[in-house]
């Protein structure tokens, strides 16, 4: 099994242009540390449980319940230590002294050796190895004219981010490096700030992705590091307990992780993240356990939490201008539009047909958002437009746009009125948004089956390109702007081409084999074309 979830670009100019090598210094090594530890320690409590469940006990919370129910436990490391402290175990590997007080080892006098801080300092060492150094360096460049795109990703049942770099002139996608996940990815959003760092300067750019997870745990990566291994920061309870001290001098208490809903974190699913780009140390998140939570990431703390929807929250997005007011869309069937600094105030709520998938404000007219369904309709809403119910809205208009859920939507930041929806029926449609309403301009099988994400490229320079990911695993990026429908439809947009072009769709160049194995079509070729589009063979 291999699945795209999730994606999302990063603007050019953002992304280091050499990333470093991920390094561990003690503050590093104390950090991780904890972090493993915790992990650890939660495995070996599941363990544990399901030992004594396997047999026949009663399930056991922590020592004290088990005192009070009279159940005894396995034997505890400290008792066995006792029984183990009559051979000295702690001084097996320890190695003898001699009368002058150097070790008798086989390297006892290690201390007499000569050592030299780098090894351009060593006379004895010839090949310095900077060649490979270079080649690498060079390997891992990012380029200013280059785009990242990071795909939240599922191959084989191990989750992990893959970090694209996109050279649109060279017509090139590859892989720049990947990042391991703790649990299946569902949302990805980034971050244009050094989280974790309370500080009052937030002009300097940074390049950070948060991750939202089936744990109800968000990570945040650090884009510019290659190979690192924990993540830069936690929000939610994973974070705080690797962040807390226990007294030295008292036994810490074992505790599951909450699943009772509360301000502090999220208990399950994390469905969607929002960055507010004008406040850049807010986050927002919506999970499966209801609530919308607000995120420092100065402090990496719950700022506050908001329950405004009767199910799962599963869409997000921050007003670009009214820069406190939060869209949030629900399984409820209601759309609501509420301002974060009033939590108690009274919200404006609409309602829809089926349950929601997504809302996104219209980057080009503040006072409007869109809202996508499971039932496959689009609707555009006025948000000066109030109604006195969720079931009596009125939006501007609505299009059936798929026969399936639209699954993934978006607003091109660049060309007014160019919508591009997804949807589990496998099709990428382009429309066109005029006065008289949206119009298809172009429709596509571009072979990633069901879609699950279709962005746009945030950047002026490549306005056009559309990145599109799926069931299959695979991303490809179209070049809309080399459709002759979309040439047509946008003219007064763009600028004619020279000569005529061929449609371009770029992926991630893989061996024949592969594809023969897989079955795959690529696109765009004979083959894969049907009579009114392109088409590709069913999922695997």
């Amino acid at each position: 099994m291999s699945m795209i979830t999730a994606t999302v670009w990063v603007p050019r100019g953002f992304a280091a242009r050499f990333p470093t090598k991920y390094d561990i210094d003690e503050n590093e090594f104390a950090r991780i540390s904890k972090l493993a530890k915790l992990q650890l320690g939660d495995a070996q409590e599941e363990l544990q449980r399901a030992q004594v469940s396997e047999n026949g006990q009663v399930r056991i919370d922590d020592e004290s319940e088990a005192a009070e129910d009279g159940v005894k436990l396995p034997q505890s490391n400290g008792d066995a230590d006792d029984d183990l402290r009559e051979y000295d175990l702690d001084h097996y590997d320890s190695d003898a002294v001699g009368e002058d007080g150097e070790g008798l080892a086989m390297f006892g006098n290690a201390k007499s050796l000569a050592y030299h801080e780098s090894n351009a300092d060593d006379p004895y060492i010839i090949l310095q190895g900077n060649e490979d150094e270079d080649d690498e360096r060079e390997e891992l460049q990012v380029l200013a004219t280059d785009n990242m795109l990071v795909a939240a990703k599922v191959e084989d049942e191990v989750a992990h981010l893959e970090i694209y770099v996109y050279e649109d002139g060279a017509d090139n996608l590859y892989v720049h490096h990947d990042v391991m996940l703790p649990a299946i990815p569902l949302c990805v959003e980034w971050l244009n700030f050094v989280v974790g760092k309370d500080s009052s300067d937030t002009s300097s750019n940074a390049n950070f992705v948060a991750v939202g997870t089936f744990d109800p745990d968000i990570e945040i990566w650090d884009l510019d590091t290659v190979d690192r291994m924990y993540p830069n920061a936690i929000l939610g309870q994973g974070g705080d307990d690797s962040k807390g001290e226990t007294d030295p001098g008292k036994k810490k208490k074992k505790r599951r992780k909450s699943k009772k809903v509360n301000d502090d974190y999220h208990v399950d699913a994390i469905l969607s993240l929002a960055a507010n780009r004008n406040h850049r140390t807010l986050l927002a998140s919506s999970s499966a356990d209801k609530t919308v939570k607000l995120w420092d990431l100065n402090t990496t703390k719950c700022a506050k939490s908001y329950s405004y929807h009767t199910d799962k929250v599963c869409s997000i997005a921050w007003h670009q201008k009214e820069t406190t007011v939060l869209l949030s869309g629900s399984y409820d069937r209601t759309v609501v539009a509420a301002d974060m600094r009033a939590p108690d105030a009274k919200v404006p709520r609409w309602g829809v047909e089926s349950d929601v998938e997504t809302v996104k404000w219209d980057p080009h007219d503040s006072n409007c958002f869109f809202v996508t369904t499971e039932s496959g309709i689009i609707h555009y809403h006025d948000a000066r437009v109030i109604p006195s119910a969720p079931e009596k809205s009125n939006p501007v208009w609505t299009l059936q746009a798929h026969n399936e859920s639209v699954s993934s939507f978006d607003a091109n930041p660049i060309i007014p009125g160019f919508l591009a929806s997804g949807s589990t029926d496998k099709e990428v449609k382009l429309w066109n948004v005029q006065p008289s309403g949206p119009s298809m301009v172009a429709s596509r099988n571009l072979g990633v089956g069901k879609i699950f994400s279709t962005t746009f490229a945030p950047d002026s320079e490549v306005g056009f390109r559309l990145a599109v990911a799926g069931s299959k695993g695979a991303v490809q990026i179209w070049d809309t702007s080399t459709n002759a429908a979309v040439r047509r439809s946008f003219a007064s947009r763009m600028a004619p081409p020279d000569v005529e072009v061929e449609e371009r769709i770029v992926g991630v160049d893989e061996d024949s084999s592969d594809s023969e194995e897989e079955g795959g079509i690529e696109p765009g070729s004979e083959e894969g074309q049907g009579g009114d589009g392109w088409e590709s063979m069913g999922e695997d």
